[in-house]
């Protein structure tokens, strides 16, 4: 079979999805009369409690007069404060994804010489198998590069004699495996495809185990193999909020539920980039430099407040950019008056900016954060408040860092894995019941119909099909 062939939807395809349709409309009305909480969330968009979790938390809202009020957002990882975890690093002039990774898999803050100990581990276990980059990441060209990552997490699996061993110290030894390597499997798998798909010299660097994740990567992906410390340390910051978001967060939700059947590591951790893959979870930050692409060719004085305005007023009538009247960057299912991993992230995005000479670039987007919060209170009816989430800054980083828009979801999943191994670990740990919530079914009872009696087919008429 060609290729045309093989992606060509025919007239039985069609068919058979007119009926798909016509039979799996649900009436809205239905989920409030079955009290659904679609989504797994209540009516004020809450999660649904699910489980519980020691590995993070997020505090969005507190008790003042015992009503429920929004708050400035926190995000903890094992009880610590996020932004006292980076104000430590940072003091300390050190790389901390490592530190943090430690911390989500274990509980504990480790010494210097455990650390020392841990990145050394790390630096071991940054390694692929013999043979592997040829025969699995250059054979087959992903055209997309989650995808490539999710067929290389799986296709560990096959060289691993103990895959399906899930003890804890055969799953520590799995996650730490697949966390170091990482850097990797994802710049391999950009370089690949970034030769066989834009025509681009294939370089592969291998990387020194001494380096960081953060070094890691940019040293593998730069022709040169050349970075400045201040890039690797705000990529280094953007692994460490991007660790992990609590058990709820749909990746981590799905590395439970699918550690829950008892399956293997392999199998997990490829399920949570698959999730990762969707744009409603992993690709925010690519919108957001789309949008800021399309306002600086409406917005000429960007230090005009007025003009900004009116290209937000346009957003939102879903008369600019994609049209679908969203702001992208700008709220949170969870945080209301604020996100810390964007307030952590802004604090350095100015630094980064004077270094590559676009801090006319950078006050417009932390004007447009301004103001974006001010216009959509004003034209939209929200039950909290709305901010800049992390996506609305991480984007321009990687950008000015010349990270192509292909790795910024595989960058995101690079630092998510440290969570999800935490999870995956966490939920081995409880021993757990598989996680299996209810769908309530409304299909009416219908009676057996003989096939020789039923007057409708599932296909076309013979003149209709393909020959």
């Amino acid at each position: 079979m060609n290729r045309h062939d093989f992606i060509r939807i025919t007239p039985g395809v069609h068919s058979l999805t007119k009926k798909l349709e016509r039979n799996s409309r649900i009436d809205p009305a239905l989920y409030a009369e079955h009290n659904v909480k679609r989504g797994l969330r209540d009516i004020n968009g809450q999660g649904v409690v699910a489980g519980l979790t020691n590995i993070a938390d997020i505090h969005a809202y507190e008790k003042v007069d015992g009503k429920v009020q929004p708050c400035d957002g926190k995000l903890y990882y094992r009880g610590y404060d996020v932004e006292d975890l980076v104000r430590g690093i940072i003091e300390d002039q050190r790389f901390g994804f490592e530190e943090i990774t430690y911390l989500l898999l274990t509980g504990d803050l480790p010494s210097a010489s455990r650390l020392g100990l841990f990145q050394q581990e790390m630096g071991r276990h940054r390694t692929l198998p013999d043979g592997f980059v040829r025969d699995i990441i250059m054979e087959a060209p992903a055209n997309n590069v989650m995808n490539g990552l999710a067929r290389s997490i799986l296709t560990l699996y096959t060289y691993d004699e103990r895959a399906d061993d899930i003890s804890l110290p055969n799953v520590m030894r799995q996650c730490l495996q697949l966390i170091a390597s990482f850097p990797m499997l994802a710049a391999y798998t950009y370089c690949v495809y970034d030769h066989y798909h834009n025509g681009n010299s294939l370089v592969l660097h291998v990387p020194p185990k001494n380096l960081s994740q953060a070094e890691t990567l940019l040293y593998m992906i730069r022709p040169d193999k050349s970075y400045t410390e201040l890039e690797a340390r705000i990529l280094d910051l953007c692994l460490i909020v991007h660790a992990d978001h609590g058990g709820g967060n749909n990746s981590a939700f799905t590395t439970r539920v699918v550690t829950s059947t008892g399956t293997d590591t392999y199998s997990a951790i490829a399920s949570a980039l698959c999730s990762l893959k969707g744009p409603r979870h992993g690709g925010a930050n690519i919108k957001v430099r789309h949008m800021f692409e399309d306002l600086k060719s409406h917005v000429k004085d960007w230090d005009s407040d007025e003009e900004i305005h009116r290209y937000l007023d346009a957003l939102l009538d879903k008369k600019a950019f994609d049209h679908t009247g969203l702001v992208y960057g700008m709220g949170h299912a969870v945080y209301s008056k604020s996100d810390p991993r964007a307030m952590v992230l802004k604090d350095f995005v100015y630094k980064l900016s004077k270094e590559k000479g676009r801090e006319d670039e950078c006050n417009l987007y932390m004007k447009f954060d301004k103001i974006a919060g001010e216009v959509i209170a004003e034209r939209r009816k929200i039950y909290k408040g709305v901010s800049a989430n992390v996506d609305f800054y991480s984007g321009f980083v990687y950008d000015m860092l010349n990270i192509p828009e292909e790795l910024y979801t595989p960058i995101f999943a690079m630092a998510r894995i440290s969570g999800w191994c935490a999870h995956r670990l966490e939920e081995l740990c409880q021993n757990s019941k598989i996680i299996r919530p209810a769908y309530n079914g409304i299909a009416p009872r219908q009676e057996y119909v003989k096939i020789a009696d039923r007057r409708d087919s599932l296909f076309p008429p013979v003149h209709m099909r393909d020959k």
